[in-house]
């Protein structure tokens, strides 16, 4: 049987040290792709403020590196929204450095962050995904979303207008879900 080479490695927690990586990561795909419908590169000071957040909120930044220090990719979620109802959902996003797309990183850390979001009793995952990122979507309908919607031309980007797409995955969790 043949075994992807991020079948071997192990998802890890990133920290401070994959900064750099991160915002390389995330800078490519806002300059390159319609994955996040920004238009600048993200600065250093903003994503130590971001790491900072997520730190503080102890939100999860789950990474797999492909080599010791050499981060293929990371996932995490945010706030789906901030009223307090919304408090068992979250939003999620997955990237991959384009250097090792297809090879199985993308699929090991969704499936961390699912298996994460279960473990700390959350109920929803919700993705945005640009609709003409068939490769996103098809990692996310073979896990179980199911497509919630589509908000039409929600961005415009490249000389073109986006569509977005949102996709969910409702868990089991919590057990005794309580408002307030």
């Amino acid at each position: 049987m043949h075994r992807s080479p991020a079948a071997d490695q192990p998802v890890i927690a990133c920290t401070a040290r994959h900064l750099p990586a991160i915002r390389a990561i995330y800078n490519h795909a806002i300059l390159h792709s319609t994955s996040l419908y920004e238009y600048h590169e993200r600065t250093d000071a903003v994503m130590q403020e971001w790491f900072e957040v997520r730190e503080r909120d102890q939100t999860p930044i789950l990474g797999i590196e492909w080599e010791p220090g050499v981060l293929a990719g990371f996932a995490t979620w945010g706030p789906f929204r901030l009223r307090p109802a919304y408090k068992y959902t979250v939003e999620h996003s997955v990237y991959v450095d384009e250097r090792f797309r297809g090879c199985g990183f993308g699929r090991r850390l969704l499936e961390a962050i699912i298996a994460e979001a279960r473990s700390r009793d959350l109920h929803t995952l919700v993705a945005g995904i640009d609709a003409s990122n068939a490769a996103s979507i098809g990692l996310h309908r073979s896990l179980g979303f199911t497509s919630c919607g589509t908000v039409y031309e929600a961005g415009f980007k490249f000389g073109r207008w986006l569509d977005l797409e949102f996709w969910q995955l409702v868990l089991e969790t919590p057990a005794r879900p309580v408002d307030g």
